[in-house]
């Protein structure tokens, strides 16, 4: 099981998300504490130059909406979600 936790700023964006995409977004959560930073969603991966930071699809469509994550702590087993949101607004 891996501590995840959410950066005060994707929560103020979680707020703002439609209703469907924040329960996505909450199973994404759930299943980064059972199977940890590699999860089978659409388009997930390694942010391109980022060692520790990944990302994945959580709606397509227009807008899509994607959410990023990073690995604090391989050994004690804690990361860090730092967006939630459109793509268009994302920080890559």
């Amino acid at each position: 099981m891996w501590d995840v936790q959410v950066r005060k700023k994707a929560v103020k964006s979680f707020d703002q998300l439609p209703k469907g995409v924040k329960n996505s977004f909450l199973t994404l959560l759930k299943d980064l504490v059972v199977s940890g930073p590699h999860v089978n969603w659409p388009n997930f991966g390694k942010l391109r130059g980022q060692k520790n930071i990944f990302h994945c699809h959580i709606k397509k469509g227009k807008p899509t909406y994607v959410a990023i994550w990073e690995v604090k702590d391989k050994k004690i087993k804690i990361m860090e979600v730092i967006y939630v949101g459109t793509h268009e607004k994302a920080s890559y």
